[in-house]
């Protein structure tokens, strides 16, 4: 076991690496190689709770999954996370999220992906498929505001394509869908109940990891509606720390994000959010 992952949460560790074959091949792929099947405990998500868990990003087991997803990197920077198919936006930023999540944010063949998403960004600021799942509407001319925040999530942690001024647009099209509120996008992502919900470890578009990334640009820190939204996570702090209010069921009984109970690595992440207001 990775020694530095901390004691109360190794148990949570090794019940992750003990599903590393349990969909047909190894690290957490299908025999087929797809990478995002699985829920919780897909390629992409396994790595990255793992790295929220503290699993050190040069263990091998990390480096052979980067190198996993590097492989079905194509040379156009998007990403083919499952062998048939069309290659939405989603897959591309999930994959390359999960990749600057492991230390490659500045890896140069990872510019390419950053190039080909600045270059197919939206007029409205966010990411879009052509994947109509709820048919079409008005709503569905708009991008998918939660593609768009882990978009966010990975250029933050690029030094070269972190500042890119056209990020701003994608953080007035997150902080519009705070007053819009109703579903938008093909994918039809709302902010209601469960969007309220503090949801953790980030799975879903929701309040905490909304605050948390929205947090690190700075054209959103002193607007209007990032304050209330903030303000609107703050309310449910307990003694200072992030109380779990939803948890993917699959990660119910992991000590690290007890639905119910306050979360020392949640809070951390929230003192992260605070450091960044703090300049």
């Amino acid at each position: 076991m990775a020694v530095a992952v901390d004691e109360r949460y190794r148990a949570d560790a090794e019940a992750i690496l003990a599903r590393r074959g349990q969909h047909g091949a190894d690290l957490w792929a299908t025999a087929d190689r797809r990478l995002m099947k699985g829920g919780a405990f897909s390629t992409l998500s396994s790595a990255m709770l793992l790295a929220e868990l503290g699993y050190p990003l040069d263990d091998p087991l990390l480096r052979d999954v980067a190198d996993l997803i590097w492989s079905v990197r194509r040379d156009d920077g998007r990403f083919r996370v499952s062998p048939d198919g069309a290659i939405y936006p989603c897959h591309t930023i999930h994959a390359a999220n999960t990749l600057c999540h492991l230390g490659y944010a500045d890896d140069p063949r990872l510019a390419r992906t950053f190039e080909h998403l600045l270059q197919t960004q939206q007029p409205d600021g966010g990411w879009r498929c052509l994947k109509f799942s709820y048919g079409r509407g008005p709503e569905t001319d708009f991008s998918n505001p939660g593609p768009t925040l882990t978009a966010l999530d990975a250029f933050r942690l690029s030094q070269r394509y972190g500042q890119e001024p056209a990020l701003a647009g994608a953080v007035e099209f997150l902080l519009r869908h705070w007053t819009l509120r109703h579903p938008i996008g093909p994918c039809h992502y709302g902010i209601g109940t469960l969007f309220m919900q503090v949801e953790y470890p980030f799975g879903n578009y929701n309040l905490f990891q909304y605050v948390c990334v929205l947090s690190c640009y700075p054209t959103a820190r002193k607007d209007a509606r990032f304050l209330e939204a903030l303000a609107a996570l703050e309310a449910k702090l307990s003694d200072g720390q992030i109380v779990v209010e939803r948890v993917n069921p699959k990660l119910a009984g992991f000590a690290f994000c007890r639905k119910g109970q306050p979360s020392e690595l949640a809070t951390r992440a929230y003192r992260r959010l605070r450091a960044n207001l703090d300049g």
